[in-house]
């Protein structure tokens, strides 16, 4: 079963609600440009790209990906971008400010797409050739380490954005709130990376199955 099947959508339904959560990040790139705010601008402008890669791998490689897929990497990517913006619902603070539980998961599911990145390419390698062989075990646990790796780099790109943000005078594009903060996001990197562990195989075989076949036919 697909994610899409999981959520009872069609595929006309997923694919109109990708469209919609994207027209949403326009929106906000727009408030941003409006508002003169960069951190809104890179934000929204980095989800609307995100958001576009399956549609370029698809007239550039022939990848074809499941709807629900394309609607699990756009939902982070608008929580993201509306994350940083301020709305008068919440009294002009943005959303990353005055909701405890929005940077957890926005993390989490931030997470689950680098970890489904992850995962795909190892199974990839996995099928191509018979010089590697990556049991389930080796599997979740090169999982875990490559998610809590990648969150750690993440986590020092922020505090050195936000450094020097402040040593530039400028307004931050992301904001690092303090060790206990950072401790709370490599938690939610990791259960992002259990996340996918335990449902890459449901979800994500076509798409191994896909970048297998596509390193086949680029193999020298």
């Amino acid at each position: 079963m697909t994610i899409r099947e999981r959520l009872r959508l069609t595929a006309k339904q997923a694919a109109l609600l990708v469209r919609v959560l994207q027209l949403l990040m326009i929106v906000i790139l727009v408030t941003g440009l409006w508002f003169g705010s960069l951190g809104i601008v890179v934000n929204a402008t980095t989800g609307l790209l995100v958001s576009q890669l399956p549609a370029l791998f698809k007239r550039r490689y022939g990848f074809t990906m499941d709807v629900g897929l394309v609607l699990w990497i756009t939902v982070p990517m608008v929580l993201h971008a509306l994350g940083t913006v301020p709305l008068p619902g919440l009294g002009f603070l943005t959303p990353y400010q005055a909701v405890w539980w929005w940077d957890h998961l926005t993390h989490a599911l931030s997470s689950s797409l680098v970890a489904g990145v992850g995962y795909a390419t190892a199974r990839a390698l996995d099928v191509h050739t018979d010089a590697v062989d990556f049991p389930p075990t080796f599997l979740f646990v090169y999982l875990l380490i490559f998610m809590m790796a990648f969150g750690v780099v993440w986590e020092l790109y922020e505090f050195y954005v936000t450094i020097a943000a402040q040593l530039l005078g400028i307004p931050d594009i992301l904001t690092q709130y303090g060790l206990e903060d950072t401790v709370l996001d490599l938690t939610y990197d990791l259960l992002g990376a259990l996340l996918v562990s335990v449902l890459g195989t449901a979800y994500l075989t076509d798409v191994s199955n896909q970048l297998a076949d596509l390193l086949d036919t680029r193999a020298p």
